[in-house]
């Protein structure tokens, strides 16, 4: 356990995408220029995409992807005409993200960096963060979420896809109570153990609390909210939601 998780994440995501994963396969010409007449949906969680209005105009906006490389989301925004930087620390998310750019034509600021360290960004910086499902791979939350309050505007807006804890308590068949929750591998050798022994790279469940509240720790206003499920499995078939999305403001 003494290897740094951020290091097995960003090579677990790596091979994840060599082996075909959904969330790093990027969009293809067609989409693009499809987004460019208008025509476009991102996800935040794996079902439901995120409602227009929660973006509000998007041409010439400073946008951050924040956990958001794989060529799905920027490209997008792009075609919109925003201004889009990627952080991403999987090298392979970012290749993915710069090539699509290179294909389509446009420019986009890509960094391979750890979104639990301090932004690279001064403050007030961008109008809109977009951050997918993956602080399910932080131990600690509530710092990212004060580091994008720092670096968005006033005004701005935080966009998260956000994992409720429920898909940790499960076994494979997602029928049986397995793990107690918190879900921590760093805090328990049987659970990092079997993380890597699955190769689910090493993730943690986080509260309400930690992930809502931390927002508003942070300073944000929330505004809006929508639950989603895995989109397959035992759980999604029960339509039990997994996931949830929110949209906050500074």
């Amino acid at each position: 356990m003494s290897e740094g998780y951020q290091k097995i994440n960003a090579e677990s995501v790596d091979r994840w995408c060599a082996e075909g994963w959904e969330w790093g396969e990027p969009i293809t010409h067609e989409t693009f220029k499809k987004a460019e007449r208008g025509e476009w949906g991102v996800y935040l969680t794996p079902t439901k995409y995120v409602p227009h209005e929660w973006f509000g105009e998007l041409k010439d906006k400073n946008i951050l992807g924040l956990a958001s490389g794989g060529g799905q989301q920027i490209p997008v925004f792009s075609a919109l005409g925003a201004k889009c930087t990627l952080l991403d620390y999987s090298h392979t998310q970012c290749e993915s993200e710069r090539m699509v750019a290179e294909r389509e034509g446009y420019e986009v600021k890509i960094i391979e960096g750890d979104m639990t360290k301090p932004l690279p960004f001064s403050d007030e910086t961008f109008d809109l963060i977009f951050h997918p499902v993956s602080n399910c791979y932080v131990e600690e939350v509530k710092p990212i979420f004060k580091e994008c309050y720092r670096v968005l505007k006033k005004g701005g807006i935080l966009l998260c896809g956000l994992d409720n804890g429920m898909n940790y308590i499960f076994d494979e068949t997602e029928t049986k109570l397995q793990h107690k929750l918190p879900f921590n591998p760093m805090k328990d050798k049987k659970i990092y153990e079997y993380s890597i022994k699955n190769d689910w790279g090493i993730q943690f469940s986080h509260t309400l609390e930690e992930q809502i509240g931390g927002q508003l720790e942070a300073g944000f206003i929330l505004t809006n909210i929508y639950e989603d499920t895995n989109g397959e499995g035992n759980l999604h078939e029960y339509n039990v939601p997994t996931f949830f999305a929110t949209r906050a403001i500074k």
